[in-house]
């Protein structure tokens, strides 16, 4: 099992930054995927970032040049870097991570609001 917590949501205006962790426990060894999404009221919830164990990563068309994902492996956490943030990045972003099995876990979500 794995058990992830989201941190660092918050209000920001736009063109502000916002940095969210996202930290594991339990079978941490296990997960070779990790990713951000996030889910506004009325939409699916869509993928923001992922970052395999290789280190590679992948970014949706809507945050490339702006957000970034990272580890720091360490601390068992992962985290997004959001830059130059505007009114339509507000959602509910969550963590995912695929663990060998596979197995999926999500965390509990962190609530992100751009002010214009």
């Amino acid at each position: 099992q794995v058990q992830l917590v989201e941190s660092g949501g918050g209000l920001v205006q736009a063109g502000g930054s916002l940095r969210l962790s996202c930290a594991a426990s339990g079978r941490t060894f296990d997960i070779y995927n990790t990713g951000w999404f996030r889910q506004a009221p009325g939409t699916e919830r869509e993928l923001v970032a992922q970052m395999w164990s290789s280190d590679n990563t992948a970014y949706a068309d809507s945050v490339k040049g702006r957000f970034t994902i990272s580890r720091d492996n360490a601390k068992n956490t992962v985290y997004l870097e959001m830059n130059n943030l505007k009114p339509e990045d507000t959602a509910v972003y969550y963590c995912r991570a695929v663990a060998y099995g596979p197995s999926v876990y999500w965390g509990q979500g962190t609530q992100v609001t751009v002010s214009s």
